[in-house]
């Protein structure tokens, strides 16, 4: 297996040390060195730990065939743009296991019409990482309420709708939740 853990590590400025620190449990620099140019086999475990440790998918981190990756032309920093110290990729967006996405079909809020909002499904015991995320809360008969998740109380949750004016709206726990956590929008 062809792994892109060098690219990646490199494309988020990390050390080798950075990353061991970051695994769970920790490792050493070695150890990932190892991994990276392939002296050590990748397991599906180690996959997964270094990829928590970068922030990244794990799938983000393997070769595969038929992926559309964009090679990086320049890095956009307060003095400017420049050029790469070395050749870096960035992979396309993948929809990630149980995503679901909002379209936005008039500009609201800080979303433009066009944007496309992924979202992660969120059961119930994990809804306090949703507060202060905007969230998709499902009702019934098909509807939807998309706004700010302010608070979670006595097992309602407080949703304040995007636009200026709009008052904040109370539900009852529902079955999940849609987290936003990507979007993406055409320039």
């Amino acid at each position: 297996m062809i792994t892109r853990i060098r690219e990646v590590r490199r494309a988020k400025g990390l050390t080798l040390a950075d990353v061991g620190a970051r695994c769970v449990p920790a490792t050493t620099a070695q150890t990932i060195g190892r991994l990276e140019t392939g002296t050590r086999t990748v397991s599906v475990d180690w996959l997964n730990r270094i990829a928590a440790a970068l922030d990244v998918r794990a799938a983000d981190l393997v070769e595969l065939p038929n992926r559309a990756d964009l090679p990086v032309a320049a890095i956009l920093g307060a003095e400017g743009a420049s050029a790469p110290k070395y050749a870096q990729l960035v992979p396309a967006p993948v929809p990630g296991s149980g995503q679901i996405a909002v379209l936005v079909g008039a500009g609201i809020g800080d979303y433009r019409a066009g944007d496309e909002i992924w979202c992660d499904r969120v059961a119930p015991t994990d809804f306090a990482a949703a507060l202060n995320r905007d969230v998709l809360v499902p009702r019934p008969a098909g509807r939807y309420v998309f706004g700010r998740l302010i608070g979670r109380q006595d097992g309602r949750l407080q949703i304040l709708p995007l636009g200026a004016g709009a008052k904040q709206q109370i539900f009852d726990d529902p079955a999940w939740l849609g987290m936003a956590s990507q979007l993406v929008r055409r320039l």
